[in-house]
């Protein structure tokens, strides 16, 4: 396993601990009384950034709330980093030919076809409850990924590989479901501006403009304009990531060769434990702040901008996402909530739904030669896999809130009931994933 790829694993599995653990607080503070009426309020107070009569956060000229300004923003700056890691995948990456990508998006499509399918039968006819049929398409990569770290070397690199691409497709078909039809009451002055600060950014490239303070301060322009103009202020992260450069202004040979040449002009001495340390002279930490520069400007801004969000993206906007999305009521819900409706719907979607797609659809590409299996994988554990692929949360949560969010009074169960269907749909495909995987996985390495 390489390098690169096992620092993202070990991100993912530490990002989905802290996921739990605001997923649980959540919870915990939406069901304590005296606690949920604040916790529900809190996200209503309104956000201001002004100047003068100008609020950055506003929408139709009215500011927005806090849940809002978390789920529109922030949000906005996951999608970025979603957009950032398919461009590189596409390019680079596991998506980069066919031979790589095919396995893996064939098993998404099914994944994200098959689930709607589900939805629909389950909820046929009522035009409130289909607004969430794409609730259940989503994988989520943090917590598949953190349960199969569960089994370390168990897992083949192969199965790994798979769920990882297979679920970045799966992020791009959420984005186009978002784009497509989460959109309304277009704008089209906000719209026309949207799209100047989009070809501003096409022609940075053009000009070979690599600083990434460049783009971020037409990406923030570019947010707004999403904001208002109706289409979803999301896209906005997705459009400006496939706009950052990802390559670099006078190509790696430049500056791997700067690199070499710096090198050599430091005298070859022999290694000694006992040597005490040599005092440099200016000349010699000039050369050494050339080579750093250097190897600075040999990452792109593409690859430069994803790997700064790491960071803020799994430790602070996922976590209040989730502490500010995953409370649910269950003192207004019944037994009955849990086997009908939407909560059944988004529930089989999840646990039937993704596996059943994600694996007819691999099998059929398999039958037909299209593909092969992953590397050291069999029929069982490829099927186990497929299992885990049921673990929704974070895209699901976020759909469903743009699914029932703001229906008024007589849909307002809806949106609890889509939270309490992902939750447990996430939950039973993570235990059943889990029970499979130990029973199909090999017992050594």
């Amino acid at each position: 396993m390489n390098y690169s790829f096992k620092s993202k694993l070990r991100m993912y599995i530490n990002s989905s601990v802290v996921l739990i653990f605001f997923t649980v607080a959540a919870l915990v503070c939406a069901n304590i009384p005296g606690v949920k009426d604040w916790y529900a309020s809190f996200w209503t107070q309104e956000v201001s950034l002004a100047i003068g009569d100008f609020n950055f956060f506003s929408h139709n000229g009215h500011a927005i709330t806090l849940g809002q300004m978390i789920n529109d923003f922030l949000m906005a700056v996951f999608f970025l980093s979603v957009g950032l890691e398919i461009k590189r995948e596409i390019m680079v990456g596991e998506l980069s030919s066919r031979e790589k990508a095919l396995l893996p998006v064939i098993g998404a499509c099914g994944g994200m076809l098959v689930p709607v399918l589900i939805f629909y039968l389950v909820c046929p006819g009522d035009v409130a409850m289909q607004r969430g049929l794409a609730i259940p398409m989503a994988t989520d990569i943090a917590f598949s990924l953190g349960i199969l770290s569960v089994f370390s070397t168990r897992v083949p690199i192969g199965l790994k590989i798979f769920l990882a691409a297979l679920a970045v497709a799966d992020d791009l078909g959420g984005i186009l479901v978002i784009a497509l039809f989460y959109s309304s009451d277009i704008h089209l002055v906000y719209l026309g501006l949207s799209a100047l600060c989009v070809a501003g950014m096409i022609v940075g490239n053009v000009l070979n403009v690599r600083t990434k303070t460049f783009y971020i301060s037409i990406g923030i322009v570019l947010w707004y304009m999403m904001l208002n103009s109706g289409i979803h202020a999301t896209i906005a992260g997705v459009v400006m990531a496939f706009c950052i450069p990802s390559n670099l202004q006078k190509g790696t040979g430049y500056y791997l060769e700067r690199i070499r040449s710096n090198v050599n002009r430091f005298p070859v001495i022999e290694v000694n434990k006992r040597q005490s340390t040599i005092v440099l002279t200016n000349e010699q930490i000039g050369t050494l702040k050339s080579i750093e520069s250097a190897a600075d400007h040999m990452i792109s801004p593409l690859q430069d901008m994803e790997d700064l969000l790491h960071t803020p993206i799994n430790y602070v906007i996922l976590p209040l996402f989730a502490f500010a999305n995953a409370g649910i009521d269950l003192s207004q819900m019944s037994l009955g909530d849990v086997f009908s409706g939407v909560s059944l719907a988004v529930m089989m979607g999840l646990v039937l739904g993704k596996f059943a797609g994600v694996f007819s659809f691999s099998w059929l590409a398999v039958r037909f030669r299209l593909v092969t299996l992953p590397t050291g994988a069999t029929w069982k554990s490829f099927a186990s896999v497929c299992v885990i692929c049921g673990i929704g949360f974070t895209v699901s949560m976020f759909i469903a809130e743009l699914s029932y969010a703001g229906l008024g009074a007589s849909s307002a169960a809806l949106l609890p009931q889509a939270k309490l269907g992902v939750l447990l749909g996430s939950i039973i495909s993570a235990v059943l994933g889990c029970y499979f995987l130990n029973k199909t996985l090999p017992r050594h390495k």
